[in-house]
């Protein structure tokens, strides 16, 4: 691993992250030790007092010499390796993936709907504890160059790393809804920096992709002739269920379609589901559960430590009888057949009866309210509520304030251009929005909170404390009567 790391311009000492991992390693007898990687090789950290560890330098001089490993014939679903799911809606699942699974829906994925080959350079924008980490790798198997960047893609200034696409000729760049903002605010238009003529396509995920985004990428942004895909998957499947299609129009909102080679449905929410429950699948135009009816090639083979299979069972056959679910709340439009995503299927807001998600909300603020950095829009349902209530929590620019004018016109942007049952009855301003290291913000453990839990924060998320903050909410009554007070 790293000695060092540095992120937003700052340098971290890794020292203590090996100690633990040492410590932790230490029970297991295959366990022979760690590997200290130089992040500055002119730099290297002293490591000599971290017991079990040596540095790069010193494990490839022992190789000097060997003979060459062995390649053995493998079967399809042997196990190939480990990822670890976020862990902010539960403990982190332990998912194996096999051999084939991943070869396959690598190449499936890279040369059909991606189009990369030999001539391809990318570039994913990703931390290395992401599946989004495997994803740039693979492509070397299709014969692309890679490039791999550590660190900030907004330090030293947000405008860098826009001009390392056409100096580096990025053919390939995957990217996430927050980069595309952050440029939208900083009035930085790509094609105007920099040379983009052999940028052919950027991956948009680790959120919805709001309307506006889309419009920006075409008319502001970039080339005319780059293909922007909406895609969305995940660490289950290592891989996704909804991506381009180069065959295909772009259209506004959500992804192409889903991914070839996997059955994808959808499935009335409302179903409770359990063990001979059969699902019902709705028209296109009607929201539901995002599900797979039969068995696709990049499954995982099992959970780590989950012999039984009980926990690998509960997380994608629990609801409906041998169908899986992924845990997404999604609809194919009714007209262009694209895939939307419209947020986590257990961040479902639902007041009164009427189901929605999230992101139809952040669709509306980020389209409007440039006075807004972020906001996080989560249901509240304590043990003696009888329906639920929408809170919508908004992070200012310096300088902003959330006058009781802005949340008026919030409410009503709201009510325009969703309906009367979308307006959140509190919105309220954040000092921090939860985020995961990858930039992604969460939606379960706020929402857990404002509903009465005391929660252990994951070590995924890049700002731990700022959950703290939320938890005056669960007596949400109390705190606005105060407020009305002063």
């Amino acid at each position: 691993m790293d000695d060092l790391a540095i992120y937003n311009g700052k340098k971290i000492d890794l020292a203590d992250k090996m100690s633990q991992i040492i410590t932790g390693m230490s029970p297991i007898s295959e366990f022979q030790g760690l590997i200290s990687m130089p992040r500055f090789r002119n730099h290297p950290r002293d490591i000599s007092t971290i017991p079990r560890t040596q540095t790069l330098a010193s494990f490839l001089s022992k190789a000097a010499g060997q003979p060459a490993p062995d390649f053995e014939t493998t079967a399809f679903s042997d196990p190939f390796l480990i990822a670890y799911s976020s862990g902010t809606t539960g403990i982190p699942k332990c998912i194996v993936h096999c051999i084939g699974g991943i070869l396959l829906n690598s190449a499936k994925e890279g040369s059909l709907h991606r189009e990369i080959s030999p001539s391809s350079t990318t570039l994913q924008y990703t931390t290395t504890g992401w599946i989004m980490y495997l994803a740039s790798v693979v492509a070397l198997r299709l014969g692309a160059h890679v490039i791999l960047y550590d660190g900030s893609p907004f330090q030293p200034t947000p405008r860098r790393f826009v001009e390392l696409i056409g100096e580096l000729g990025v053919t390939h760049l995957g990217v996430s809804p927050r980069w595309m903002q952050e440029l939208v605010s900083n009035k930085i238009a790509p094609r105007e920096v920099t040379d983009l003529s052999k940028l052919r396509g950027v991956t948009s995920t680790g959120m919805v992709l709001p309307d506006h985004l889309f419009e920006w990428f075409y008319d502001v942004a970039f080339p005319k002739d780059v293909h922007l895909s909406n895609i969305s998957g995940g660490t289950d499947l290592a891989g996704c269920f909804g991506l381009e299609n180069p065959l295909t129009p772009v259209y506004i909102g959500g992804t192409q379609g889903p991914a070839l080679g996997i059955p994808v449905d959808v499935y009335d929410s409302l179903v409770e589901g359990g063990r001979g429950v059969k699902g019902d699948p709705v028209d296109h135009g009607t929201p539901g559960e995002l599900v797979a009816t039969a068995a696709f090639p990049n499954m995982p083979v099992f959970f780590w430590n989950d012999k039984g299979g009980e926990r690998y069972f509960g997380a994608y056959f629990e609801k409906y009888d041998n169908v899986w679910t992924h845990g997404d709340f999604v609809m194919f439009h009714p007209t262009t057949k694209n895939l939307l995503f419209l947020g986590r299927a257990d961040g479902v807001l639902n007041p009164s009866g009427v189901r929605f998600g999230s992101a139809e909300i952040y669709c509306v603020l980020e389209n409007g309210f440039p006075q807004l950095v972020d906001s996080i829009c989560v249901g509240q349902r304590r043990p003696e509520d009888v329906d639920e209530t929408v809170m919508l929590f908004c992070l200012m620019k310096p300088g902003e304030k959330l006058t009781t004018k802005l949340v008026n016109d919030i409410k009503a942007a709201i009510r325009k251009e969703l309906s009367p049952r979308h307006v959140p009855k509190y919105i309220f301003e954040t000092p921090a929005i939860p985020t995961t290291v990858n930039l992604k913000k969460v939606e379960l453990p706020v929402k857990q909170i404002v509903s009465g839990k005391i929660i252990k924060p994951s070590g995924t998320l890049l700002n731990p404390e700022s959950l703290d903050y939320y938890y005056q909410f669960a007596k949400v009554e109390e705190l606005v009567e105060s407020k009305s007070k002063l």
